[in-house]
């Protein structure tokens, strides 16, 4: 047996049975698998088809055929290894359990943990990513075909975006204090196809998606200030949209009519709210006490309390000193983001945010629950568990109010047979009929944490919370 729990990953080499969930919230990050009749009441009582305990993780459970693909961190004294494993859909038996060897151990947020990005599945096995050890890709029985070594990465929050499959390769994003990048691999081999910097972009953990637009694919990545698409045979910017957040926790969704949505929210974007940072002359001149033109951790000022709690944010090249360039880059990100969900439509190419974004608002955004489009309606939860219902065409909000539970959410909602499922941190579950004017069918708590996006198939919603995975459906 095993223990704990979950966050984030994507799609596909070969093709994937129809009710597959390849990814981090499933089919390209929809987060939808409708087919099949799905439980309007789930609990620790309640429609329980199985459960089992499993190493603690962040990342979402990923299902191809009748396996189910993690990662987690298993705690052995002082000691943690870090581990894909792969459970028998129809049980929750162990089928096998692999290492990852790691030299040191990234650095995570509070709340995080070493097995944050989910898995990313197809017919032939599976790809997981830790940011301490790198890509490992597995065939269906276990066996290692390759590993490409990345991390530990200069971000003290961990990494947390997702590996996807997309045809023949492997997509990966990593946003971090310095040395961002996109890169496409070769799914059999490993090999690198293509890389793209993106220093310009800090932190962030936002997983990208696959966009179809004129009969060609695009790779849809929402970072710091703006969103991008790149041609997936080359890795070239196609187009960008402005104007965002300076932290990218959601992951985009795309709608019935190839309408593109991104979400964006990050603390001190807000109207009024923001995060007000001084020139760098008068904050050297008040804190600078040794002269030496740079500040250390203990120089800024207390007045600044913002700027102080983000010192290894502005420090991008982790000398322990904040520069003058350092800190007016940052400056001007405080300064130009923007919390806010906008509708973009395809076929733009360059800087599309004047021609090609329909609409924007900036009304009851998450921080880290990517938005869920389902029948005909965009849906949200924030923390202390406001869910929002968005009109598609205009972006108005219409029915918005609390579930049960007052938690902070991480997993993102998902939906089937007319249902969403909504998990907060606490344990506390709603679901709730999906429709402009949403009804909460039922609730309760399955007093265990729960930070992984459940994943739905076949009539089954399969949770991770701190210490197992649990298995739902209508008996």
């Amino acid at each position: 047996m095993l223990s704990r729990l979950a966050v984030l990953s994507f799609i596909v080499a070969t093709p994937v049975h129809a009710a597959d969930w390849p990814q981090f919230r499933g089919p390209n990050a929809s987060g939808v698998a409708d087919g099949s009749p799905l439980p309007e009441k789930i609990g620790p009582e309640r429609n329980l088809i199985w459960k089992v305990e499993i190493p603690v993780g962040h990342s979402s459970p990923v299902i191809v055929g009748e396996r189910i693909y993690l990662t987690g961190v298993r705690v052995e004294g002082e000691k943690k290894r870090l581990v894909t494993f792969a459970l028998n859909r129809v049980n929750g038996g162990l089928l096998w359990e692999r290492d990852a060897p790691h030299k040191s151990l990234e650095k995570v947020h509070q709340v995080g943990n070493h097995a944050q990005p989910t898995c990313a599945a197809d017919a032939d096995g599976v790809v997981s990513f830790f940011g301490s050890s790198g890509l490992y890709c597995y065939d269906r029985e276990g066996k290692q075909l390759w590993h490409r070594p990345f991390g530990p990465f200069p971000n003290d929050f961990g990494a947390g975006a997702s590996p996807i499959l997309v045809g023949d390769r492997v997509l990966l994003n990593q946003d971090h204090d310095n040395g961002s990048f996109l890169i496409a691999l070769d799914r059999k081999t490993g090999a690198p196809a293509w890389k793209v910097d993106r220093s310009e972009f800090p932190r962030g953990y936002s997983t990208p998606i696959v966009w179809d637009v004129d009969g060609k694919k695009q790779i849809v990545v929402a970072g710091t200030l703006r969103a991008v698409g790149y041609d997936l045979q080359t890795g070239d910017e196609v187009w960008t949209v402005r104007g965002l957040a300076r932290i990218l926790n959601m992951t985009p969704v795309i709608g019935a009519d190839n309408t593109l949505y991104v979400a964006a929210w990050a603390p001190g974007a807000d109207e009024n709210d923001r995060i007000a940072a001084p020139p760098f002359a008068e904050l050297i001149k008040e804190g600078d006490k040794n002269g030496d033109g740079v500040l250390q951790a203990d120089e800024v000022p207390q007045s600044q309390g913002e700027l102080k709690s983000r010192f290894t944010q502005i420090d991008r090249d982790k000398t322990g000193t904040i520069t003058k360039d350092e800190y007016e880059a940052m400056r001007r990100i405080f300064a130009t983001a923007q919390n806010l969900l906008v509708a973009i439509k395809p076929g733009g190419r360059g800087d599309i945010t004047a021609t090609h974004v329909m609409w924007s608002q900036k009304k009851q955004l998450p921080y880290v629950p990517s938005p869920l489009v389902y029948r005909g309606h965009l849906f949200m939860v924030k923390n202390g568990g406001v869910f929002s219902c968005i009109d598609l065409k205009t972006g108005k909000v219409g029915k918005s109010e609390r579930v049960y539970g007052k938690s902070n959410y991480y997993a993102s909602p998902v939906a089937g047979d007319g249902k969403i499922y909504l998990f907060g941190e606490k344990g506390d579950f709603s679901v709730v009929k999906a429709g402009a004017e949403w009804e909460e069918l039922s609730w309760g708590k399955l007093n265990e944490t729960v930070f992984a996006t459940p994943a739905i198939v076949d009539g089954r919603v399969y949770v991770r919370t701190e210490k197992a995975l649990w298995c739902f459906g209508v008996k």
